[in-house]
């Protein structure tokens, strides 16, 4: 199991929303997406991103910042921008700053799990590697190509792994519990075997054998841990995955259903109605819409 990959799991932009600005020292710049996720990185230059009730970000080159929710953002470029460690020769003048932001415009490409797992706003030091194709992107961005929008969605998506799986990396993270408990060995036996294999019927006797312990332990090791029961939270798994599958074209409520263990679609609705709050088919209209 990839902790990072299943809170990724269904993310994919389309239509994401990219934005290219120079800033000329000292010049503010209201940046905001109105997107519920927004990447936000400095070519060259630096500067300060202050998102509305949280605190400034200092951006240097290769820096990237994470923006989550639709806050007002200002970029402020500094008085002498450091040029340092630029990541593409300066096409323009010496002095300007050059930022870059990529949005995802919908809920519907971002899920509910991972803006559940992330701080109103983070902070990716250029230092953590993630700069290697940010000269493209700048470039795709300013040219006007065919299949550009395409080639954007995917250089974002690549962008928001690149960043999270270094802040996630990084002490002040605060990860889901799941996520830690995935590094207990108990734990994470029974946490990978409900990821991998959601569709399993699932007892706590089958998860205590995946563990080596006894149903007792895993129980109060994994309430622990986690902060919920194991069969708790993989009913809440389940009807996750259910959400993301929901969204698929084609898909059936039963289809789904069994795809995330319930032979019966009835129970499999009345699961989801408890979990989510509305039936499969209301949540299905409710994001297409």
């Amino acid at each position: 199991m990839d902790g990072l990959g299943d809170l990724l799991r269904g993310i994919r932009a389309d239509g994401a929303l990219f934005d290219r600005r120079l800033l000329p020292p000292e010049a503010s710049a209201e940046v905001a997406s109105g997107a519920p996720l927004t990447l936000y990185t400095v070519i060259r230059g630096s500067g300060r991103l202050v998102p509305d009730g949280g605190p400034a970000l200092p951006l240097r080159p290769g820096d990237t910042a994470l923006v989550r929710g639709c806050p007002p953002v200002t970029f402020v470029a500094d008085a002498h921008p450091d040029r340092d460690a630029s990541p593409k020769p300066n096409r323009d003048t010496d002095a300007t700053t050059e930022l870059l932001s990529g949005a995802y415009r919908a809920h519907a490409d971002i899920g509910r799990r991972l803006p559940a797992a992330l701080p109103q706003s983070l902070l990716v030091p250029d230092d953590e590697g993630c700069d290697a194709v940010l000269g493209f992107v700048s470039a795709e961005v300013a040219a006007d190509k065919p299949g550009q929008q395409f080639v954007l969605d995917r250089l974002l998506d690549w962008m928001l792994v690149c960043t999270l799986r270094a802040w996630f990396d990084r002490p002040e993270a605060q990860p889901p519990a799941w996520y830690l408990a995935l590094a207990d060995p108990v734990v994470g036996a029974a946490l990978r075997a409900v990821h991998d294999a959601p569709a399993r019927p699932w007892t706590i006797a089958a998860l205590a054998a995946e563990a080596g312990v006894s149903r007792t332990s895993l129980a109060e090791r994994f309430t622990t841990r986690v902060g919920k029961p194991p069969l708790t939270y993989l009913t809440e798994w389940r009807m996750a995955l259910a959400a993301d599958l929901l969204t698929e074209r084609d898909a059936t409520v039963a289809a789904v259903a069994r795809r995330v263990g319930y032979a019966d679609p009835f129970a499999f609705s009345t699961a989801f109605k408890r979990v989510r709050g509305l039936s499969p088919t209301a949540y299905r209209s409710t994001r297409a819409a």
